[in-house]
């Protein structure tokens, strides 16, 4: 069975920032049980796409404003099915629990400092990810969860890459919508991103 990690940059003011520290392209991390990424993918990030400032667990549209000009690398882990269902019982307590769940900024700081920030039921996104695979018996480089960074994902000997470049391409392969209406549907959700070039 497979499972799907997402990296990708939507060009936002705070994926910028964290550039700027890191380094690397690509600073949010999903994780996916579908390949076409449109029902069960999933991360820490923004509950709204116009608002930077309310975080938490979040079951992201790959289809959805905040993500139409991003760029992305996909990899796939094979996983045994034991491994998989154990990973997607761990998400779906997030799902049930959401409410209580925050994103962690301050472990966003621990990470540059190398020192581990385990904040109960706070996460941000590559912590998540390397939270929920770690259930599945993945282990990133050794490394505690609240210190993975994404591009520790993207290195990770387990996972084979599948794809590189603009995620709206990669997704309209998969997509059933004819590829002018997404276009369409694209160039009016860019004009709405001039206002929310937050994440």
């Amino acid at each position: 069975m497979e499972v799907y990690i997402i990296l990708s940059d939507t060009g936002t003011l705070f994926t910028k920032m964290i550039k700027r520290f890191t380094k690397h392209p690509l600073n949010h991390a999903s994780i996916s049980f579908s390949k076409e990424l449109v029902d069960e993918t999933y991360s820490f990030g923004r509950k709204r796409a116009n608002n930077p400032f309310i975080g938490g667990f979040i079951r992201e549209n790959m289809n959805g404003e905040l993500f139409q000009s991003a760029t992305c690398a996909i990899y796939s882990c094979s996983v045994s099915e034991r491994e998989y269902k154990q990973m997607r019982k761990l998400v779906q307590q997030f799902e049930k629990q959401q409410q209580d769940y925050k994103y962690n900024l301050i472990g966003l700081f621990g990470v540059l400092l190398n020192k581990k920030m385990n904040r109960k039921r706070a996460f941000f996104c590559s912590e998540f990810v390397a939270t929920v695979l770690n259930r599945g018996g993945i282990d990133i480089k050794g490394k505690h969860p609240s210190l993975v960074k994404p591009n520790d994902l993207g290195d990770c000997e387990n996972f084979r890459l599948l794809y590189k470049g603009q995620l709206i391409s990669y997704l309209l392969q998969y997509s059933n919508q004819p590829t002018q209406e997404i276009a369409n549907d694209t160039k009016k959700q860019r004009k709405i991103l001039i206002y929310s070039r937050v994440c």
